[in-house]
């Protein structure tokens, strides 16, 4: 949950399926191949830190108005086959502020030598971590008081 800041800063930083590194702490780099559509690919190059260099990304689902993200792995030098995952941002009152819940779901395979839970547990930390620096972006940006689109910065 990010209190005080609005679901639409959020989803400003949430929805570029293009530049994920604005806020994902383990992305260097992103290319797009196609325009930014349903179905657009992602190249995106990882971090040092985490088992993988690349990981390669389809666009599922992008709903502006209902601020609805999807997206699928579909190739890389990592072990999360078969991962989607779905984010959704909505306006909350919290502790009697405006501000937003952003919830994150996800579906991969167990990869082999892996259990079920410590698959789960890798990559809840590594959402847990992206979502904690959603919320400390987004919350600096608030500070900053920006009031122009997100991809001019």
């Amino acid at each position: 949950m990010i209190v005080g800041i609005l679901d639409n800063q959020v989803w400003s930083l949430v929805r570029r399926f293009d530049q994920p590194q604005k806020y994902k702490p383990f992305v260097s780099r992103c290319i797009v191949q196609g325009d930014l559509q349903i179905g657009s690919v992602r190249e995106v190059n990882v971090k040092s830190g985490l088992p993988a260099t690349t990981s390669t990304e389809r666009l599922e689902l992008l709903d502006d108005e209902e601020h609805i993200f999807g997206m699928r792995i579909v190739g890389g030098d990592h072990r999360l086959k078969n991962y989607s995952s779905i984010v959704t941002v909505h306006p909350e009152v919290i502790d009697g502020r405006p501000g937003t819940l952003v919830i994150e779901s996800f579906v991969v395979d167990v990869p082999d030598g892996n259990t079920k839970d410590e698959t789960c547990y890798f990559v809840e930390a590594l959402i847990k971590c992206n979502l904690k620096s959603l919320a400390d972006v987004s919350e600096h940006l608030a500070v900053q008081d920006r009031t122009e689109p997100i991809d001019r910065i």
